[in-house]
């Protein structure tokens, strides 16, 4: 421990135990996720403090090897154990970043700002520009224009390895969303056999997230662009498949239609998309598509003809609904 003590210092470190905690020092791999509170203060005399993550009442997750833009807590939470409480006074070589960061999260926060936020989770990926106006924060604006030496107070409350969480689509390189895709159509297979179809889109949903990231780095109509498309097609069928079966039809509309946009043929976007348009009173559409299916595949049509025949009742029964309230209004 004095040896850590000691690197420390040589880099301009100063730390302060100020709740121990018993084990051995855990090891931090890349890929590991640390949970922590923080509390920021100014050397001032009367130790100001700009941000304190218990008054905001949500902690702070940080991925190790994520290139966190304030690297000094890295550096800082290697040295701790979990449940320690420690103060760090750092040189402002190592603090001079913190208003980007301080900014990006306080936005966060208070829910405007373009950083992720899932489920509660907050993580401070992408940082804030500083414009001309500053950074929107009287305190921060100070510290930009005269950067010094800041105080973290630091209590590491928990500490997961890569295996033992399950990770964001954020915090994800390319491999690793590209393995993760099969996984989540699995997954949602798997919810969907068990009739459970909220969480199977939302596993689709995930792996499609995933697939749309991956193709923005892609140019379109490239082979590496194609093969990652015919991945999205499948998802974007079973994720309507739910949606229709939860009774939420402008979705299927939208998604079946992406399916149809590169292939027109495919009987199963025409059909879930015929179908939804019945249910929102489409008619016209829902005809569209549902007559295709059957010049498509012969075999369909009494499943056509099924749906087509309840379309038809429910707009007669609309119609006669719509024509007695009509002639309420003149009755005596």
């Amino acid at each position: 421990m004095a040896d850590t003590f000691f690197e420390l210092q040589k880099e301009g470190i100063f730390k302060k135990v100020l709740y121990g905690a018993k084990g051995d020092l855990p090891s931090f791999p890349d890929g590991a996720k640390a949970t922590f509170h923080y509390r920021t203060i100014k050397t001032d005399e009367e130790k100001t403090v700009l941000d304190d993550s218990r008054n905001i009442g949500k902690p702070m997750e940080l991925i190790f090897g994520k290139k966190f833009k304030l690297e000094v807590w890295e550096k800082l939470l290697k040295t701790m154990k979990v449940k320690e409480v420690s103060e760090f006074t750092c040189d402002r070589k190592h603090t001079a970043v913190y208003p980007l960061v301080a900014k990006s999260l306080r936005d966060i926060y208070k829910g405007k700002g373009s950083g992720h936020n899932h489920s509660g989770s907050h993580h401070c990926c992408g940082m804030a520009m500083f414009s001309e106006q500053g950074m929107g924060y009287h305190d921060l604006d100070e510290l930009v224009k005269s950067p010094e030496p800041l105080v973290f107070v630091l209590e590491l409350l928990k500490l997961e390895l890569p295996e033992q969480f399950e990770q964001e689509t954020w915090s994800m390189n390319e491999n690793e969303k590209l393995n993760n895709i099969p996984k989540l159509r699995e997954a949602g297979n798997e919810s969907y056999r068990l009739k459970n179809y909220d969480e199977a889109a939302n596993k689709y949903a995930q792996a499609l997230t995933m697939l749309e990231d991956l193709m923005l780095h892609e140019k379109p109509g490239d082979d590496d662009w194609k093969k990652l498309d015919d991945l999205k097609r499948p998802l974007l069928l079973n994720f309507s498949q739910c949606k229709l079966l939860t009774g939420d039809f402008y979705p299927v509309i939208t998604h079946t239609s992406e399916v149809l946009a590169r292939d027109p043929d495919n009987e199963k976007a025409l059909f879930r998309r015929g179908k939804a348009h019945a249910a929102v009173w489409n008619a016209t559409e829902a005809r569209r598509d549902l007559t295709r299916v059957t010049e498509l595949n012969p075999k369909l049509e009494a499943a056509v003809h099924k749906e087509l025949a309840s379309l038809e009742s429910r707009i007669k029964e609309k119609e006669a609904q719509e024509k007695s309230s009509f002639s309420g209004m003149f009755s005596s």
